[in-house]
Formats: structure tokens, sequence, C-alpha cells
């Protein structure tokens, strides 16, 4: 029998609920869940194959509350902190199958968590590139892998994966009166996966500089580590098509800006395409009929820019990728700006490729994953991805 917690004046309870004080009710989940201020009065149990998140939001519960959570899924199930929220632990917050532990509240925005048991500690693996960071104050060894290769485990655990896909090029738009979009940034996603085997790591490539007239610019490539995937770019477009949600691109991308001009292709049916997965914006809209200038293509944190009279949109801003890899702020999946007769958009982040009334630049190179910029005799090159790997030295 559950007592009927929390108590509430006039309640009269019954002996046996007295002695199922400590009988919370199990609140079970099927996919990712974000915790609610009811769960301090019941238990959440993960059941799920894959891999899921158990979130704690800011200002959600008050100091001493205690939030008990389990996996009974064969999947991992990661307390994950939402915004402005830290967890400190000094075990793990990547609960395998019948981990569990609890949450104390120190403050609105602070918590411990206390690891029962069942969670899984960080492994260790070979490729890429190896190197010691320091990030918030722990230790850990960084992987990068700027060719395809593989994750050699050397130890079954949780690894920190930051994923990004190849960025695309701008369009290249001959004619005097239409404008050409910008390269769209590859999608950036992170996540800790557990891994007990090898994984095969794909770097995404860039798209390459478009050099045909009236073209739209190349698209990125997927990058992927296992089974977690950043998608590329979409190309900036460069062409006159009359489509809903235009240039090309794969799931988890960037889009580029749309290319418009006095054809009459409106913009809002040719803008950058609507994006299905995460980490990645749509393309910004180009200029219609007397406004001669394309989109700036779509960023990981922001949607490309429209453009200002004649002047192109901006690229999107990219995802700093500092707070992962540690150093100063290093910016990834920027989108390219719009090219057009008068004036070209900006990079987001100056790390994309400008837009220009001549040939778009490329993106640099080391700013993985940003796009292209537009151009009238020519489209920017975007940037090949990156993947990431961490673990705890």
């Amino acid at each position: 029998m559950t007592t009927p917690y929390p108590f509430v004046a006039g309640n009269i309870l019954t002996a046996q609920q007295l002695n199922d004080i400590q009988n919370l009710p199990i609140s079970d989940k099927t996919a990712s869940y974000v915790l609610t201020v009811a769960d301090a009065y019941k238990r959440t149990m993960m059941n799920s194959a894959s891999a899921t998140t158990i979130t704690v939001n800011n200002s959600i519960f008050t100091v001493g509350d205690v939030i008990q959570v389990a996996n009974k899924g064969a999947g991992t199930c990661t307390v994950t902190a939402g915004a402005g929220v830290t967890i400190n632990t000094s075990g793990s917050l990547a609960l395998a199958q019948y981990g569990g532990g609890y949450l104390l509240c120190l403050s609105a925005s602070t918590f411990t968590f206390f690891n029962l048991g069942g969670g899984a500690g960080y492994g260790t693996a070979t490729g890429g590139t190896s190197s010691s960071i320091t990030v918030g104050g722990i230790n850990y060894t960084l992987l990068t892998f700027t060719t395809s290769g593989t994750l050699t485990v050397t130890k079954s655990g949780i690894f920190d994966c930051l994923v990004v896909g190849g960025g695309a090029s701008g369009g290249y738009r001959t004619s005097a009166n239409v404008g050409a979009g910008g390269g769209g940034g590859g999608a950036v996603v992170q996540q800790t996966i557990y891994l007990d085997a090898n994984a095969t790591v794909t770097i995404g490539a860039k798209g390459a500089a478009q050099t045909t007239g009236n073209a739209s610019g190349n698209q990125g490539t997927v990058s992927k580590v296992g089974n977690l995937a950043a998608g590329g770019g979409g190309g900036g477009l460069g062409t006159d098509r009359n489509v809903t949600n235009g240039s090309d691109r794969v799931d988890n991308a960037g889009s580029g800006g749309g290319s418009f001009g006095s054809v009459g292709v409106n913009p809002v049916t040719a803008k950058g395409i609507t994006l299905v997965g995460v980490g990645a914006n749509n393309g910004g809209e180009g200029g219609y009929l007397t406004n001669i200038a394309g989109g700036g293509g779509g960023g990981s944190t922001q949607v490309g820019q429209n453009n200002s009279g004649n002047t192109s949109g901006n690229g999107g801003t990219g995802t700093d990728v500092s707070t992962f890899i540690g150093g100063s702020a290093l910016y990834h999946g920027a989108g390219g700006g719009g090219g057009g007769t008068t004036a070209g958009g900006t990079a987001g982040n100056s790390t994309g490729g400008n837009g220009s009334t001549g040939t778009g630049s490329n993106a640099t190179s080391t700013n993985y994953g940003c796009g292209g910029g537009g151009g009238m005799t020519g489209g920017g090159a975007g940037a090949d991805g990156v993947v990431y790997v961490r673990f705890r030295a």
C-alpha cells in the first residue's frame, strides 16, 4: 500500500499507511524525461533499450528535496543537468542497467548525485590524435579525429562525444539580378555514450567550392562515431528553383540560405530548408525582385539571417566547443554568408566563409563544419567535420 504523500491538512492515515511511509510510487519512463516537482514524491524508473536521459532543470526543486532515479532498461540512462544547473558527483551520472541513486537539492540550481551502484564509469580508448585537457577542473584524455578511423576501446565504459558534420559550400549565381545563398554549417551533436567494443569513426567531408555558374553549393556529409551522427550542411541556393524549402541537405543538417532576384521566386517558398534533426538551424531568406541578395547559411546554434535590402544575410552562429575540449573560444558549425550584387553577408562567428559580390570565401579549415560563402563568380568551400571523444584521465 502506498502512503498518500505529500501530506495535506485533514488527512487521516491508517496504521498500514504510516508503516508504508517510505513506499513511494514508481514512475516508469520509456523515453528521455525531464523531471517535474512531483517527482520528489516518486521513484523515477527508466525502462528503455536505447540510451536515454533524465534531465534536471533549474528552479524546479527546493533545498532538501530528494529525487530518486534508477534504470532498469538495457540502454544507458544519463542524469543530465539542464540549462544553468550543476550536478556534482563522486561517481558517474551514467546509469547502466539496474543502476540507480538519488539527487539531493542544495539550491534551485545545484544538486549532488549519490550513485548507489550500477553507474557506468569512464572507459578508455585509443585512436585519432591524443592529448590531455582540463575542463571545469576535471582532467580528461581527448581523442581528436580529423580523418575517418577506428575508436579502439581498451576498457568498456562511457565516453563523452562531440560530433560535427561537414559544412556545405555557398551557391554560385552569375546573373546580376539574383543573389546566392551561403552554405549551411554541419550539425553539432554532443552526447555521452556507453561502448564495450570498437567503434567506427566517419568524418564528414566538406562541400567543395562551387565553380559551376547558376548552381547550388555542394552539401557536406555526415560525421559519425558508432551510431551517434551529425549531418552535413546543405548547399547555398544558386538556382532559380521555385521549390518549397530550397536547398539540399541531409538529416541533422544546417541549411544553405535561399537565392532570389527579379526572376520572381518568392522567398517564402524558397527559403532554407526546414530541419528534422538536432544541432542545426534553417538558412535565411534572400531578397525578392528589387533586393538582390542571398540568405545566410544556417548555423548549429542560430538560423541563417535574411537579407537586409541589397545586403546579403549573415551566416548563423556555430557552437563554441571550448566547453568540451578546453582552451579559448573555438566555433564549429557556423553558416556562410550570402552573396549578392551589392554586399555579401558575413560568416557566422567570422569562421565560416563570407559572402561576396565576387567569389565567396572558403570556411576556415580548423573551424570544423562551417559553411562557405555564396558569390556571383563562385561559391566558397565549406570545412570538413570532426569527431572529439574524451574520457577521464
